[in-house]
């Protein structure tokens, strides 16, 4: 397996499993509990540090489908004032956008990772993120997010992606399978599917993004109807898809998964 380096981390091949927290600069979140502005990204990312995160993820804008639109100027704002927030931290940085406006003004700041849930699919987008050389976290994507609509789609869009990388020469990059509701067509039988067969995606050689925290899919076989009721089952999904081969895993809840990680690999040890 390639091994992707952010900032001198080590992901995949061998390298422990990493943790990615979440900090939101968009009020209108699924989740609300990952809501932070103002000084408090700052604060919120040191303590997310402190609990074992190895990256921070920012994000300034939700990409649910029954989300309220939030103009490209807004949320380049909203970066921007997080990304100064962060200055001084020590962190390691993630953008989590899919606009290249919005990455262009990233770009003037001390990141270190792009996550880009179009899979690279904007052309303009792409050749900014190639000429950065900076590592990118790769959302399946034939043309839009989470278009996919059945396991053969997810891995013919995986493979677009890495044809992408392949023609752009992005080397060092993570791949993230796209689980979630990403458009009123998916289904969260879709969701459990793509979980099941999550060690299908190895056969990509590169390292693999898990992020499923507090999703639907979750909430709707529990019924727990609100994102802050699914903690418990985030975690055990975590553990289980641990073991089929995750190698990062984003979260909103880094202490908690921090603590699985360690349950999970301590039980993996041999004697």
């Amino acid at each position: 397996m390639h091994q992707c380096i952010v900032n001198g981390l080590k992901i995949g091949d061998g390298a422990p499993v990493r943790t990615i927290g979440v900090i939101n600069c968009s009020p209108e979140s699924f989740f609300s509990g990952s809501y932070r502005s103002g000084k408090d990204i700052g604060q919120r990312a040191v303590e997310m540090m402190a609990q074992g995160a190895d990256i921070i993820d920012i994000g300034a804008r939700s990409t649910s489908p029954f989300a309220p639109p939030v103009s490209p100027s807004c949320e380049a704002e909203r970066m921007v004032a997080a990304l100064q927030e962060l200055e001084g931290t020590g962190a390691t940085i993630s953008v989590d956008t899919m606009r290249p406006t919005v990455l262009r003004q990233c770009l003037k700041f001390d990141i270190h990772a792009i996550n880009d849930i179009n899979g690279l699919a904007d052309q303009v987008y792409a050749k900014m993120t190639a000429d950065s050389g900076l590592p990118c976290f790769l959302m399946a994507s034939t043309s839009a997010p989470g278009d996919s609509s059945d396991m053969a789609g997810t891995v013919n869009a995986l493979q677009l992606v890495t044809s992408r990388c392949d023609s752009l020469s992005v080397g060092e990059y993570i791949l993230d399978p796209g689980i979630g509701l990403w458009n009123p067509t998916r289904t969260v039988a879709l969701d459990w599917q793509l979980c099941r067969q999550f060690h299908e995606f190895k056969k990509f050689n590169h390292p693999l993004l898990l992020a499923i925290s507090r999703k639907t899919f979750i909430g709707d076989l529990l019924a727990r109807k609100l994102p802050e009721e699914r903690l418990a089952g985030s975690l055990a999904l975590t553990t289980l898809l641990l073991s089929k081969g995750a190698d990062i895993v984003r979260c909103h809840d880094v202490k908690e998964t921090k603590d699985a990680i360690i349950v999970y690999e301590t039980m993996e040890k041999t004697e």
